[in-house]
């Protein structure tokens, strides 16, 4: 949970940031690519990080431009990474503008359940970590080479001068 507008901004941009690298990796090829017939093709993982964003924050009573046409995904990788950029943007904005850190304690009812403005908060960050894995082994699958998020992906260790980690 937040305590502090600070602390999410901080956390938000570090998270978008590696999730808009992830995006900006993505091909146009690459957003068929799918586990399974009955799992999500990578392209709609993305476009719903996308176009959840918005839905989130508007369902824990900050209003934000929805993204349009949010049911239907888009063939270009570099749509979806666009976009992104603003839903980023326009999260970041509308918490700073709209909630400070005296309102992150109040409880607010979101998707059926009661919690406080400081943990809707925490979930939408971990709502994009959690889709964002997702996306990084379908990308594999895919073969598209997959940007470091925490630490160096394996293409990039070579650039470090060491050998990848095999265990």
């Amino acid at each position: 949970m937040y305590s502090s507008i600070a602390g999410f901004i901080e956390d938000w941009n570090q998270e978008a940031a590696s999730t808009q690298n992830t995006l900006d990796a993505l091909t146009n090829s690459s957003l068929q690519q799918q586990v399974s017939s009955d799992d999500r093709t990578l392209g709609r993982i993305a476009w719903h990080i996308v176009a959840s964003t918005p839905g989130m924050l508007n369902e824990f009573g900050i209003p934000v431009p929805q993204v349009d046409n949010a049911e239907t995904v888009p063939q270009s990788a570099k749509e979806i990474a666009g976009v992104f950029r603003r839903v980023s943007a326009d999260t970041a904005h509308a918490v700073k503008e709209q909630w400070n850190d005296a309102s992150l304690t109040e409880d607010v009812n979101v998707f059926g359940r009661t919690m406080t403005k400081g943990a809707t908060l925490l979930l939408l960050v971990k709502h994009i970590i959690h889709h964002r894995g997702q996306m990084s082994v379908l990308m594999r699958q895919a073969g598209v080479r997959v940007p470091g998020i925490y630490g160096p992906a394996r293409e990039e260790w070579a650039q470090l001068g060491m050998d990848a980690p095999t265990i």
